[in-house]
């Protein structure tokens, strides 16, 4: 078996040993926090044990919800924002074939935007298709689902009848409260349960992210396989892993690079990146504290970004995720009039061309004053995305502690929707 790895050498050119070391001890405390319970919303801590809670009976209800969804439908459509969809999106992205059809019904997304366009394009494209609804919300009235629902719902029972709409529709919502809750139990729908002491960015490991990426046809048992080794070597090496990478990112914070790039060299991994995002950002932005989140694609974005980390403002470090070995083999072909000047490289693997620029441009960059850390998954699996999840936010969760704030609550977002109610006239 075999872990993700952490390599930040290109950050002690920035940050001193010592200055870890006083960020890792400080970290130690943190852990014994999360681990007796008695952080800063301890109330929501359900994800650290969820690998090993997740029971085979789970499972296999889940593959069986999928399995008949897969069936019934040519198209399923994902309800849900934030945590309710940015795991399940990322893990479909980074398993998914670029171009081929896929072998069962497609799943899209929706709710995660109140954009006019999007709806109604959704709408025409699936109006002559057979289409099923999973939709996920802890209360029911979160604005974007919830008028995504209304739309397709509508729209479902119009196409297939009431009655036929009922077996098509999955609910992932609150045990026992909330008007998703109440809708389900009325309607007859399937339903999961989303755990009360999981919040929605930790929440990739419940049905929230099994259930879509069951239904997208990819292996859920190895996602949890991985995150259950994950969790065994935290508890083996007291979170080696993630203890380094909240450790180093603070002495950075503390030396005043105030914004994370996580970068990726293969396109699969966008949404891991808008994944991190949301968990690092809702996490860590509180009290006029932490580390701004962004995301690149490279090489793509060197053509854009890459300018500014070059030679831009000296207040961010990036954070590399690199695959060591892709799933195919392609090789630069010979060319007789060589006009693009590129025969040097011919014989070599497409892969090998892009960990040169990983590794070239990872050096430039620490000459430019930009320190670098690097996350390294061996491939490009179920089994190391669950690792990679598993110890992003262990690491979040340290890393919320170091700054001193709640890693578990998002108060701030509550701000947009009153003035956006307001605004609407909603009835107080």
């Amino acid at each position: 078996m075999r872990y993700i790895e952490l390599d930040y050498a290109n950050v002690l050119p920035f940050v001193s040993a010592e200055e870890i070391e006083v960020q890792r001890k400080n970290a130690q405390h943190v852990l014994k926090s999360l681990r007796d319970g008695t952080c800063r919303g301890n109330d929501f801590l359900g994800w650290m044990n969820l690998p090993v809670e997740i029971g085979e009976e789970d499972l296999n209800r889940v593959e069986i919800c999928a399995r008949k969804l897969r069936e019934r439908t040519d198209v399923v459509v994902v309800v849900g924002i934030g945590g309710s969809y940015l795991g399940a999106k990322a893990v479909i992205e980074a398993m998914s074939d670029s171009f081929a059809v896929c072998d069962g019904p497609r799943v899209v997304f929706a709710g995660n935007n109140v954009s006019e366009d999007y709806l109604y394009e959704l709408r025409r494209y699936i109006e002559h298709k057979r289409f099923g609804i999973c939709v996920i919300s802890k209360s029911g009235t979160t604005t974007e689902p919830a008028v995504a629902f209304r739309l397709l719902k509508e729209q479902l029972e119009r196409q297939v009848g009431k009655e036929a709409a009922r077996e098509l529709i999955v609910a992932i919502t609150d045990k026992e409260k909330g008007a998703l809750r109440t809708l389900a139990d009325r309607e007859g729908y399937e339903t999961f349960i989303i755990p009360d002491n999981v919040g929605g960015r930790y929440s990739v490991l419940t049905p929230v992210g099994l259930l879509p990426v069951a239904l997208a046809g990819f292996d859920i048992r190895g996602l949890v396989r991985g995150a259950v080794d994950m969790r065994a070597r935290c508890e083996e090496k007291n979170a080696d892993l993630p203890m380094d990478y909240a450790s180093v990112r603070n002495a950075l914070y503390q030396a005043g690079f105030t914004i994370e790039i996580t970068v990726n060299y293969n396109p699969k991994l966008h949404y891991v990146g808008e994944w991190w995002k949301q968990l690092y950002g809702e996490s860590e932005g509180k009290e006029n504290k932490g580390i701004f989140p962004a995301s690149v694609d490279f090489t793509t974005d060197l053509h854009s970004m890459g300018q500014y980390i070059q030679q831009g403002r000296r207040d961010l470090f990036e954070t590399v995720i690199s695959v060591e070995r892709p799933r195919y083999e392609l090789v630069v072909p010979e060319d007789a009039e060589n006009l693009d000047k590129l025969n040097f490289l011919a014989g070599k693997r497409i892969d090998e061309v892009n960990k040169m620029a990983e590794l070239g441009t990872r050096m430039a960059h620490v000459d430019g004053g930009v320190p670098n850390l690097r996350v390294v998954m061996p491939e490009l699996s179920e089994y190391y995305l669950g690792q990679l999840f598993y110890f992003y936010e262990m690491a979040c969760a340290i890393s919320g502690g170091l700054l001193g704030v709640n890693a578990f609550d998002q108060p701030g977002v509550e701000a947009y929707k009153k003035n956006m109610f307001r605004l609407l006239g909603k009835p107080e």
